[in-house]
């Protein structure tokens, strides 16, 4: 069952009212949350007089789970989000994910602090970065086509498992799920004629957003990745767009290779790798 026009509007309406005077933003996935397929066993509501004080959301990525969530800042330190949590834990345990990751906005320190009740160790950051007009050059050995058949889809499941951790089974429902949330475009990375990556963008309006990209183990260290990401932000910085993308990193190092080809952050998400709930 999906969530209804007034449950996305309710969970809106909250996430507005915790953002307001912060310098955070929550990350609710909307994509996801507006194409639900089971919403009944994904997403929890707590209500005060009918008016949603707290939500949280369950965002399945193969064979893990992040987990989001929000309170009302008139209704907080009553044990609301405490609740939602220990019913979504109970679900992530009967689904039996590999991994449960809570996600907290890296400048909250709402966040932090109820995090410290929680035996969670931190995994990683997720950065949203933001393209600022910079010299690039185009690579010509490096090309980039749609996914239009099997085989195309076939190496982006290969890709999932080796470079992302998913089975085989997981990596087929995945990609199969999001092909159908939004306007979203899937690419082939090629190198010297091969198909050796993948790489994913979705447009909103005049922004461009790039998601997780990957390039196949045997062809990793050769410079393709960062190749085939100029080459994106060249063609959507031609159409007049905005450019962004979201990656994850647990160092500075790894933030470097978007920085070299014009991108800077403006927000992160930190993200927690969950143990259990403290007795």
């Amino acid at each position: 069952m999906m969530l209804t026009d007034k449950q996305l509007i309710e969970i809106g309406a909250l996430q507005t009212l915790c953002e307001t005077g912060s310098n955070f933003e929550l990350k609710l996935n909307w994509d996801m949350l507006k194409n639900r397929e089971d919403s009944e066993s994904n997403d929890f509501f707590h209500y005060d007089n009918g008016v949603l004080v707290g939500f949280l959301g369950l965002y399945g990525f193969g064979n893990k789970v992040e987990i989001c969530g929000m309170v009302h800042p008139q209704f907080r330190r009553k044990g609301i989000f405490t609740k939602l949590l220990s019913k979504a834990i109970e679900v992530c345990i009967e689904r039996q994910y590999d991994e449960i990751l809570l996600n907290a906005p890296a400048n909250s320190e709402t966040a932090k602090k109820l995090l410290q009740l929680i035996t969670c160790n931190y995994a990683f950051t997720e950065y949203q970065m933001k393209w600022h007009e910079t010299e690039i050059i185009e690579d010509k050995d490096v090309g980039i086509r749609p996914s239009i058949s099997a085989a195309d889809l076939q190496l982006e499941i290969q890709l999932d498992v080796s470079c992302f951790g998913f089975s085989e089974e997981e990596a087929i429902d995945y990609n199969n799920r999001i092909r159908s949330e939004g306007d979203q475009q899937f690419n082939i990375i090629e190198f010297a004629g091969e198909a050796v990556g993948k790489i994913r963008i979705s447009h909103e309006e005049n922004n461009t957003w790039i998601y997780g990209f990957a390039i196949l183990p045997e062809y990793q260290g050769n410079g393709i990745g960062r190749k085939a990401l100029k080459k994106i932000v060249l063609e959507e910085h031609k159409k007049g767009n905005n450019i962004f993308l979201e990656v994850e990193a647990t160092n500075d190092l790894a933030l470097r290779l978007y920085e070299s080809c014009g991108f800077q952050s403006f927000h992160a998400q930190d993200y927690y790798r969950y143990t259990k709930i403290q007795q």
